[in-house]
Formats: structure tokens, C-alpha cells, sequence
């Protein structure tokens, strides 16, 4: 974590320089250099914004369709389990048919 920080640090030194290098030996006036930073900064507010916005529709169609997932896994899991149940009281029903018949019959009851 502390070399990433450092990496940061580094970043921001940097583009401080950089900054200030660029306004030192800018060919414009000082009124445009201002007017240009001005509008490359509305330019990145708009573009972040416009990231932002894509993000948050990311965010809420991956969440949708992750709930309908879930949501369908339910249904599922609900369906298998109501046939499992239907089965084993088929054959519960089957169990005690058979002990019924062989009970009439007087066969042995194993």
C-alpha cells in the first residue's frame, strides 16, 4: 500500500511540474492560457460526468439482471423441490399400498 501511495504521490509531484512548466513557457496571454485551462477543465467535469453516468447504468442493468437470475433460480429451486416432495409422497402412497395388499393377502410381511 505505502509504494502505491508513493506511486500517487509521485503522479501529483509530476503533473504539479508539469502544470507549471506548461503556464511558464505558454505562447499565449495569460487571459487565454486561463480561458483554455477553463475550458479543458469543463471538458473533463463533462467527460467524467458522462463516465459517471455510464457507470451508474452499468450498475443498475448488471443489478437487474442479477436479480431476475436469482429470481429464476428461486422458481426453480421451488418447482424442484415441489416434485422431489411429490415423489416421495407417490411413493410413501406406493409403500403403504403394498403393505396394505400384502397384509389382505396374508403374505408374509418382510
Amino acid at each position: 500500500m505505502a509504494e502505491q501511495n508513493s506511486g500517487i504521490t509521485y503522479f501529483v509531484v509530476g503533473l504539479g511540474i508539469g502544470v507549471a512548466v506548461g503556464l511558464l513557457m505558454a505562447p499565449r496571454s495569460g487571459e487565454e492560457t486561463r480561458q483554455f485551462l477553463r475550458t479543458k477543465a469543463d471538458e473533463g467535469t463533462d467527460f467524467l460526468r458522462a463516465k459517471a453516468d455510464e457507470g451508474k447504468e452499468f450498475v443498475r442493468r448488471r443489478s437487474t439482471e442479477l436479480r431476475d437470475s436469482a429470481s429464476d433460480l428461486i422458481d426453480r429451486s421451488k418447482e424442484a423441490i415441489a416434485r422431489q416432495k411429490e415423489q416421495l409422497a407417490m411413493a410413501v402412497e406406493a409403500g403403504k399400498q403394498a403393505y396394505r395388499e400384502s397384509v389382505d393377502d396374508g403374505s408374509p410381511v418382510l
